[in-house]
Parts: structure tokens; sequence; C-alpha cells
């Protein structure tokens, strides 16, 4: 059945108005181009939709039911259509992403903010989770990218790095480190290192710095954010590792010290390959690369 959006329209127009010329003049077609319509739908259907005479015309019983199933149906229509459309809009729309928490913590909630002043029809869905669970969202298709440490695999998504993030030493006040302007790795060999879990992107990281330099470490505690670290560290447990944008949250008590050789961990943004972004999305992604170029 070939019925086109033009005659239920078209049906629609001279349902309503009971006139064909009326109903032309309402859709800014001609009363030739409106009884053609008509006159295909009605052969398309192989059923009489208008009782038509010189005063009016009235729609069949058919005409009645296709009426109202045909307003409802074309209105739900118009609503998606609509939904669609806006979707193309750039400055305006639902943007989902996910982020590891070193980042949620540092560079998230400055990029939000400016979004939030910059594009306030942007609604900004935000995710703080682990490494290996904003691969798999972005992977899955649960959000429109991620905000990552350099990921293992990245031949699996389409990758940009925004920010060159420095690695540091967070010791207490008291601690023999605290006075030096950096830390060798190898100084780190008989501390008690309070380090993230290997759910962190960070993690690997650190562990193939040592491990390339063939230094022994004694990491006492795992742990799950950095906020924790700090305040393992502020009880006296150990030492920390840490990258720089984590270090908005360095408590009263703590110092951060640079290390040497430096380190750095690439921050990324991550979607899936081959896969364009929403818009909106793309301005946030914009917004977040011009944030990082803020920040370096």
């Amino acid at each position: 059945m070939n019925v086109s959006m033009r005659q239920l329209r078209a049906f629609l127009a001279v349902a309503s108005h009971r006139h064909f010329r009326r109903a032309a003049d309402a859709l800014h077609l001609t009363q030739p181009a409106v009884s053609r319509l008509i006159a295909d739908l009605e052969a398309e259907l192989d059923v009489r939709l208008f009782d038509r005479s010189t005063r009016e015309v009235v729609p069949t019983e058919a005409g009645r039911y296709l009426e109202q199933a045909a307003s409802r149906v074309l209105d739900e229509l118009d609503g998606v259509l609509a939904q669609v459309r806006t979707q193309s809009d750039p400055l305006r729309g639902r943007v989902r992403m996910a982020a590891v928490p070193t980042l949620s913590a540092g560079l998230v909630p400055a990029c939000i903010a400016h979004c939030a002043t910059a594009h306030p029809a942007i609604e900004i869905l935000l995710r703080d989770q682990s490494q290996a669970q904003v691969l798999d969202a972005v992977r899955g298709g649960e959000v429109d990218f991620g905000l990552t440490v350099e990921p293992a695999t990245p031949e699996e998504f389409d990758v940009e790095t925004i920010l060159r993030d420095p690695f540091s030493v967070v010791c207490r006040a008291d601690h023999r480190f605290a006075t030096k302007r950096h830390v060798t790795w190898k100084a780190l060999e008989h501390e008690s290192l309070i380090l993230l879990d290997h759910a962190s992107g960070s993690r690997r990281l650190i562990d193939t710095a040592f491990t390339t330099r063939n230094i022994p470490v004694r990491v006492t505690l795992e742990v799950g954010h950095p906020h924790t670290a700090f305040r393992m560290v502020e009880a006296g447990l150990g030492v920390t590792v840490t990258p720089a944008l984590s270090l908005d949250a360095l408590r009263p008590g703590l110092v951060a010290v640079n290390l040497s050789p430096e380190l750095y961990r690439e921050v990324t943004l991550i979607r899936r390959r081959a896969r364009s972004l929403s818009p909106p999305a793309q301005t946030v992604w914009n917004a977040f690369r011009d944030m990082a170029l803020t920040l370096a």
C-alpha cells in the first residue's frame, strides 16, 4: 500500500473544512491538486472517503474512522520529527557522558559550569565511573562519549588527547619529602605507598613507571578515589602518587611534590569508532578540548 503523508494531510484538511477549495487554500495548493490527492488516496485504499454534494463534502463512515486515526498518528509523528529536528541544533539537547573519578573532580566541573553559562539549553548528564566502566559505557552506546586516561586499547575507539597531566607525590607536611623541590621514583622504594586500585587508568601507568625502572615498591593500601588516598596520607599511613588534576582536592597539612623524571598521563576524549556525535554532543566535546587548552 502506497499512501503518502501529502495524501493524508490533504484528506485531513478536506475533512476539517468540509470543502475542497477551502482545504486547498489552507494547504497552499490548487483545488485540482487536492482533488487528485484525495482521488489517489481513495483508489489506494479502495474505499470512498467522502460523500460529495454541491454544498459540502462529508466524510463517509470509513472517512470518519480514518480522520480520527490519521489525526492522532500525524500529531505523534509531528512530535517525533520535532524532537529529531532539535538534535540538529548544536546548542540545544541532552548529552550523556562518562568520566573517571580523577577527572570528574578536576576538569569536568569547570567544563560543565562553562557549558551551563555559554550553552544553557544543553543538558549534560554525567556518570562518574571507573576507567573500565567508562570504556564499557562508550563501547555499548550508553553515553555519547567518555573522558578517560589513555585507554590500553585505543584502536577500539576514536580518541583525541586533550591534555598531558603530570603525576606528583603527596605527603604530609612533616614528611621528609615535603621540603624537596622534586622526588625521584627511586626515593619511593622504601615508602608505604597508597595507590589507586587497578580499576583506575592511572594505576597502570604508575605500575609501569616502577617496573621499567626496576624499582621494587611496597603498596600498603589500594583505594578507589584520590580523596580517600589523601585522607590515608593525612592519617600518616604513607604517601601517594596522584595526577595533578586531583590536587584541587588536596587537604590542609598535605604537600604535593614533583616527581623526577616527570611522568604524564594523557587525558583523552573517546567515542565509538566511526560513529558521529550529535551536534550538541560535539559542542560539549569541543568545550572540553578548549577547557583543557586553558588548563594547559
